[in-house]
């Protein structure tokens, strides 16, 4: 038995296809998750070719990998820790749904005092957590030669910072190299000529350690 809607429930129920209509457009187009990779010149990639850099190269790893995420890159050559604090504000945008930070190797080469390092990485931190954005965070460990109280004072900053904060935490961007950290004739083959940024093929074997950790962070806000 057919019952005739009427006039209100008709439009009730033209009204719920149509909400329906929307958020079904809505979720078929929405955007891929955009993660900002906060970083200096290994971030943005001196000296290579645009496609052989760091971000381009951990976007082509996700993609293989079937996560479906942007790198958005935000690596500024020459940028140290207190750099990257003043732009991570205007960084996170709210399009931008996770963060890497890799800073810090800066800092070293300036020989800056690890309390003002580990305070500018901790602001970073409070503004990702303020806009709760989770974070992987990259840590850097300083060379023995400034010394064994300022090499210990720089090396713990990354992991105690990760722990208070809950971020995810690698212990270096160059953690897929393995042996070959310590082997300078091993690393040749992985570094451009001046000895401190990575080649293209560095690249490539910086990301296959970083790119799983960037995938644990991203899976849990789009699966």
């Amino acid at each position: 038995m057919l019952v005739a809607l009427g006039y209100g429930a008709r439009a009730w129920t033209r009204n719920l296809i149509a909400f329906i209509l929307v958020v079904s457009a809505s979720v078929a187009t929405a955007e891929p998750l955009r993660i900002a990779a906060l970083g200096d010149s290994l971030t943005q990639g001196f000296g290579l070719m645009e496609q052989d850099g760091f971000v381009p190269q951990l976007q082509s790893w996700l993609t293989d990998n079937g996560v479906d995420a942007t790198v958005v890159n935000a690596g500024v050559s020459g940028d140290t820790t207190q750099g990257g604090l003043s732009r991570i504000e205007w960084t996170l945008t709210p399009d931008i749904g996770a963060l890497v930070v890799a800073l810090g190797g800066n800092d070293l080469l300036r020989g800056l005092d690890p309390t003002v390092s580990r305070a500018n990485l901790r602001g970073i931190l409070e503004v990702a957590a303020a806009k709760d954005v989770p974070v992987l965070l990259i840590g850097m460990e300083a060379p023995s030669n400034y010394g064994p109280e300022y090499k210990q004072a720089f090396d713990v900053i990354y992991p105690e910072l990760a722990a208070e904060f809950g971020a995810r935490y690698l212990e270096s961007f160059f953690a897929g190299f393995g042996t070959a950290r310590d082997d300078p004739a091993e690393l040749l083959q992985y570094m451009q000529p001046d000895g401190v940024h990575p080649n293209a093929a560095g690249v490539e074997v910086i990301v296959e350690a970083i790119g799983p950790e960037v995938q644990a962070l991203v899976d849990p806000l789009i699966n």
